[in-house]
Formats: C-alpha cells, sequence, structure tokens
C-alpha cells in the first residue's frame, strides 16, 4: 500500500460520496474528510468507509478548506478529490517509481469530465494538480483552487503525468443545479478578481462559468481580457480560453469574426479540439472544402480533450457537409465511420 492520504471536502455530498468512497475502498488509503456543514447523510456515509473525518466552517474559500483537510493527513503525499469524482484507475507501480524519481513535483492526474451536449453524453479530458506532497505545496484560489509551490510565487509548478484517471461527474446534475453552481462561482471569482487584481486564469474561469449559464455576450467579454493579457500559449487553461471563446463566437453568430482564429492557427492547432473548432468555423462561413480538411486533419491527431472530437464529431460533421452538397455517397461513407454515433445513425436511417 502506498502511503497516501486522499483529502475530501464535502457539504450535503449524499449524492455522490458512497460512490467515490467504495471506489476508493480497495486500495486502503488513508481518507480524510473534512465536512463544512452537512445536514443531509453525508457523515453516516464518511462513517462506513473511514474514522478521519473533520469539521470546517465555511469561509466561501475553496482553498482554505482543502489546506484543513492536507494538514489533518498523516501521510505526506495527498490525492485530492471531490466527492463527485470517482476513481477509474490508479497505476500504483508506476506512481511508486514516480514518487520515488520527481519528490519536488506535482503529479497531474487525468479528469475525465461527464457532460450532456445535444442530446448526448460527453466526455472531456483534462489534466489537473491533484497529487502532491504536501511538504511543498499548497492550494491557492477561493475557487477553481490551484496546487502551487509554497516557497515559489511564480506561479510555475513542476509536474509529472500521474497514472491516475477520475470520472468526473458533476455535470451531470439538472439544469437549474448547474446554473445554481455557476452563479455562486461568477460571485466568488467576481470577489477574488477585486482582491487579486486583473488575473488571466480568473477570466477564464468567469468567461467558461457564463457560457454554463448561456450569457455568450458576457462569457466573450472575459475571454477578450484574458487574451489581451500576457499568457503563456502552452498552458492548458489557455488553449482551453482560445477554443472556448472560438465556440462563444459561433454561439453568437458571429461568424466573420470567428475566422480571425486564423491568425493563430500555427500556435494553437497542436492538438485536434482547436482543429475540429476551426473546421466548424469554415463550416459555417460557407467554407465546405476548408472544413473538410480540417475535419480529417483533426481525425489524425492524437492529442485531444473532448473525445470523438478526432474520430467520429468530424466524421459526423464530414457527412453532414457532403450530405448538404448533395455528394451522398461520400456522406454515407463518413456516417458509416462513426462508431455508432447516435445523430450519424439518425441521418443514415433518414437517408436510407
Amino acid at each position: 500500500m502506498l502511503p497516501i492520504s486522499v483529502c475530501i471536502i464535502a457539504k450535503n455530498e449524499e449524492k455522490h460520496l458512497d460512490e467515490c468512497l467504495r471506489r476508493l475502498k480497495p486500495y486502503h488509503y488513508e481518507m480524510v474528510l473534512v465536512d463544512t456543514g452537512s445536514t443531509d447523510s453525508t457523515l453516516e456515509i464518511a462513517a462506513k468507509y473511514t474514522d478521519r473525518i473533520y469539521h470546517f466552517d465555511w469561509v466561501n474559500d475553496f482553498s482554505a478548506a482543502k489546506n484543513y483537510a492536507v494538514s489533518q493527513a498523516s501521510n505526506d503525499w495527498i490525492l485530492s478529490l471531490d466527492c463527485d469524482e470517482y476513481l477509474e484507475r490508479i497505476d500504483e507501480k508506476h506512481l511508486s517509481r514516480l514518487m520515488e524519481q520527481y519528490p519536488e513535483d506535482a503529479g497531474r492526474i487525468l479528469l475525465r469530465n461527464r457532460f450532456q451536449q445535444g442530446g448526448q453524453t460527453s466526455i472531456e479530458n483534462v489534466r489537473l494538480c491533484r497529487f502532491f506532497n504536501k511538504k511543498s505545496y499548497h492550494f491557492t484560489g477561493t475557487i477553481h483552487e490551484q496546487v502551487t509551490r509554497k516557497d515559489d510565487v511564480s506561479g510555475i509548478v513542476k509536474v509529472f503525468a500521474a497514472p491516475i484517471t477520475v470520472l468526473h461527474v458533476g455535470y451531470d446534475g439538472s439544469e437549474e443545479e448547474m446554473q445554481a453552481k455557476s452563479r455562486r462561482n461568477i460571485t466568488l471569482l467576481e470577489l477574488e478578481l477585486a482582491s487579486a487584481g486583473p488575473d488571466a486564469y480568473l477570466y477564464y474561469q468567469l468567461g467558461q462559468s457564463c457560457m454554463k449559464l448561456k450569457d455568450y455576450e458576457k462569457a466573450y467579454e472575459w475571454f477578450n481580457l484574458g487574451l489581451s493579457m500576457d499568457i503563456e500559449p502552452s498552458q492548458d487553461y489557455v488553449q482551453n480560453m482560445v477554443e472556448s471563446y472560438g465556440y462563444c463566437l459561433l454561439d453568437m453568430k458571429r461568424f466573420p469574426e470567428a475566422l480571425q482564429l486564423e491568425n493563430i492557427y500555427d500556435i494553437f492547432a497542436v492538438r485536434a479540439d482547436f482543429v475540429f473548432l476551426m473546421g466548424l468555423i469554415y463550416m459555417n462561413n460557407g467554407l465546405f472544402a476548408e472544413a473538410v480538411e480540417e475535419f480529417k486533419k483533426s481525425t489524425t491527431m492524437e492529442q485531444f480533450s473532448v473525445e470523438g472530437i478526432n474520430s467520429y464529431r468530424a466524421y459526423y460533421n464530414i457527412g453532414v457537409i457532403y450530405e448538404c452538397t448533395g455528394h451522398l455517397d461520400e456522406a454515407r461513407k463518413y456516417y458509416k465511420k462513426c462508431e455508432g454515433f447516435e445523430m450519424a445513425r439518425v441521418r443514415l436511417r433518414e437517408m436510407g
């Protein structure tokens, strides 16, 4: 058994907590749960799996609560999870070697965000720093907290790819629940922004929250502020912000303006998501040949975030273009390549 403490904060999480802890139980890691004021059965569920249960008075600061949980851990190596995050895979032998090889670095786990899009279940893959040694790292930021070094104010964290995969189901809630969470996040982010001053990451998170509320005009404003700052293109959140900015323009039907993303193509076309986005932009501007080329290119790329971007979703859009332009045989060919994607199956049935 590896010397790992799994630290979790919770409030009224009876819907998710049992599954979260049940998946951790076979590994026999220390589980530290910090409750911030539950009134449901959260504490009773936690007691079935661990006796390391503590209380923390909520102060509108996720980092404060998470750092308190870390302080209660017996082990130095910490895996930080939320209640709606379920462990899917962990390679303990590989992880043990990495812990020895990179004692001063933080591990980025693979988080698979499950969400609904167009009536279909979609998965977005992101790498987040959630595995670290508490002697060197702690959480900062009141919301959408980040792991940072205790002895370095530069914000630069040396990382390794931790062989840990986690499924996040927090976006599976009702529309009302998601909107309430987004409004709460916006309030906390704006408070932090007022305290910290201009910050590209906070602008990005504010834009993301506004997009969840379908307030595309406000999201556009936040993304513009973030992208106007001195930012490092290689950072994951910057890549995501550029892509979200493009989708924001499409949602607002500002298609010619979206075409201007061509100017930064060479910088950001490093993964299939941006290339796929350019396909959609060309498609909405009536540049069908260019769109097909971008969708085809995305299927050749190994690096991606949203599942299907480099396979069935790209093939589906190629099929739509060919169908709309009267090339029905080609349309059928690409719909059949969509691995059972329901929207493609519908098109094939309707085409006969």
